[in-house]
């Protein structure tokens, strides 16, 4: 059997949990089947049984009267750029709305099955209106076309996989939940502390790391920020803005926080697995997240979490037990959460202890690997 899967995030072009999903989604897979990756860049590389291939779009596309409209376009040349090259896949699978319309076309012209992996929904992130104009309506009706005819749709939450049957209109049977995952060998606590002192954190330091995106909360941490201890440090940790006026937002609500230390660019994995072991609270104060591998991540490095209880969140952080849930989109009880793991450091290396072994116990790749290529099997 052989499987494609397409999406606009691949290493060494990754940022955001999509691309983390499908960068050891694929590692795994690989050792049970034969495995084809068609991305967004201009990656190359075969090895065996393994095919990587990076396309690119229309340059004059990206130019248009309205920059907006001009980026969801160019995101369909390159979708047809993909499906130009003939596919022998038994399955196509695709990650997010940026790779739907590829997916949907080798579905029609070479007679693949079509899977396609849910990472959130267009119908949930009216934001993106500010980010793509008009051009979040294509979004939203590509996702729609790829999604309602799709041989299976994997959702990465039970929360997601409701969203998706409210939203669309697909048989129940057809939507699986496949949860995220994480290298449990790659992210796990580290002593090293090169990265703390090139960027000047200091301990003890409360820590969020996402895109710079009103999904992710991030001014709720800032204003949480007037109620944390005390000499204890927020680093957010930050990149891939969706609007430069977002970004314009953000770098006015650090101004004048002395406990706020800002990192405002992409750094290399091994660094965040740093920051995360460092941390003595994670905080995910997202308002939207079908599944929120960063709370993984923390919790695979033994840190507690404070987060929104929203979405995904609540099937991975288990409250009293690996961190602690919190109402989304209020600053104060979120202040509150993180304090109460600052004041209680007993408490907060327990729910780091089992947070770890959450993650060993149900989050392994090896795992979420076997359940997909069982669904690939159900539909081949």
């Amino acid at each position: 059997m052989k499987v494609t899967m397409i999406a606009r995030e691949y290493p060494p072009y990754v940022y955001g949990g999509a691309g983390v999903h499908l960068k050891y989604m694929v590692q795994e897979l690989r050792k049970l089947m034969e495995v084809e990756v068609r991305c967004f860049g201009d990656q190359h590389e075969q090895e065996g049984t393994y095919r990587l291939r990076g396309y690119e779009g229309w340059d004059w596309l990206k130019n248009g009267d309205d920059a907006r409209l001009a980026g969801a376009l160019h995101t369909l040349s390159v979708d047809l750029a993909v499906a130009r090259d003939a596919m022998t896949s038994d399955i196509v699978h695709t990650h997010t709305w940026y790779a739907s319309f590829a997916g949907l076309l080798a579905k029609i012209l070479y007679g693949a099955k079509l899977v396609v992996t849910c990472h959130s929904l267009e119908p949930l992130r009216p934001w993106k209106q500010e980010q793509l104009g008009n051009g979040y309506q294509l979004s939203s009706w590509v996702e729609k076309t790829a999604i309602e005819s799709a041989d299976r749709v994997i959702g990465v939450s039970k929360m997601m996989k409701e969203d998706i049957l409210r939203h669309f209109n697909v048989p129940e049977e057809k939507v699986a939940v496949i949860h995220n995952g994480i290298d449990l060998k790659k992210w796990i606590k580290v002593s090293v502390d090169g990265t703390r002192k090139e960027y000047d954190v200091r301990e003890p330091y409360v820590l969020f790391v996402g895109r710079t995106s009103k999904q992710k909360g991030m001014t709720y941490l800032l204003d949480a920020a007037d109620y944390i201890d005390p000499g204890v440090q927020v680093l957010c940790c930050t990149s891939a803005p969706d609007t430069p006026e977002l970004e314009e937002e953000i770098a006015k609500k650090v101004t004048g926080k002395k406990n706020v230390h800002w990192i405002n660019k992409l750094l290399k994995e091994e660094q965040y697995i740093e920051l995360y072991s460092g941390a003595t609270v994670f905080a995910c104060p997202s308002i939207y997240e079908p599944f929120g591998i960063i709370n993984l991540e923390a919790m695979a490095c033994g840190t507690p979490v404070v987060a929104s209880a929203v979405g995904g969140i609540e099937e991975v952080v288990v409250p009293g037990q690996t961190g602690i849930l919190v109402e989304p989109a209020n600053p104060r009880r979120l202040a509150d959460g993180i304090n109460q793991l600052l004041r209680d450091r007993t408490m907060a290396r327990k729910f780091g202890e089992n947070g770890r072994k959450r993650v060993e116990q149900y989050f392994g790749w090896d795992y979420i690997a076997r359940q997909t290529k069982e669904l690939y099997e159900s539909i081949v």
